[in-house]
Parts: structure tokens; sequence; C-alpha cells
């Protein structure tokens, strides 16, 4: 697997993951903010090969005022193995308004939704 797909898949796995605490990025946008990567960690454990089947847990590690932290675990299995843990990663996001660019406090819903054990141990779950 070609190292860069990580990435990718830590992307799609926020969407995903925000959309399932009830805040869309679509939404996000039409509030005036945005979120931006400023930082990323990859630790591989192990690849991903051809035919694996691949699912990505998400969890929030942390939150500021600005910025929060997103967790990612992507753990593989085919039909010989057991699932394990190939790659755990972070990502920082920061908060930025869609019409300068400049950083701005976690709105208020996203920041709720971020807190929300509850909707997080769910996701874990899935």
């Amino acid at each position: 697997m070609f190292n860069g797909h990580y990435l990718t898949w830590f992307d799609e796995a926020c969407t995903g993951f925000l959309d399932h605490l009830g805040v869309t990025y679509p939404g996000l946008i039409a509030s005036g903010h945005d979120i931006q990567v400023v930082h990323s960690e990859i630790d591989y454990l192990g690849g991903v090969r051809w035919r694996d089947s691949v699912r990505v847990a998400v969890q929030c590690e942390r939150i500021g005022s600005t910025s929060f932290t997103l967790g990612f675990t992507v753990l593989r299995h085919n039909a010989d193995t057991e699932e394990r843990t190939a790659v755990r990663g972070q990502n920082v996001y920061a908060v930025v308004s869609t019409d300068d660019w400049a950083k701005r406090p976690i709105p208020e819903v996203l920041r709720e939704a971020l807190t929300s054990l509850e909707r997080q141990g769910h996701n874990a779950r899935d």
C-alpha cells in the first residue's frame, strides 16, 4: 500500500466521524467555519496488503480552544487473518474562518459533538 493513502483514509474517516456526530462538513462551511489539517503523524505497525479488508476507527484525543486532535487506527484483516492494527496516526485540525482563513474558536456545536463520549463510544463499536 502506498503510504500516502493512509492520510486520504484519515481525511475520509474524519468526515464520516463528524457526520456520525451530527456535524457535517457542509454544515461547518455554511456556518462560516472550515477545518484544516495542521499536523499529521503516522506510525506503521504492519502493512496493508492487496485484498485486505480495512476499517478505520476514529476517536477524539484532544480539544483545545481553536484546534482538536483526532486519532486514527487502521485495522486490517483478510480470509486468513484476524483483524489487527496496521497503522496508528493522528491529525491536528485547526478551525478557521471561511472569510479570512484566520483561526477561530471551535464552534460550540462541534465542541459539544467532540466531547460527547456516548456518541464516540457508539462510533468505536461500529
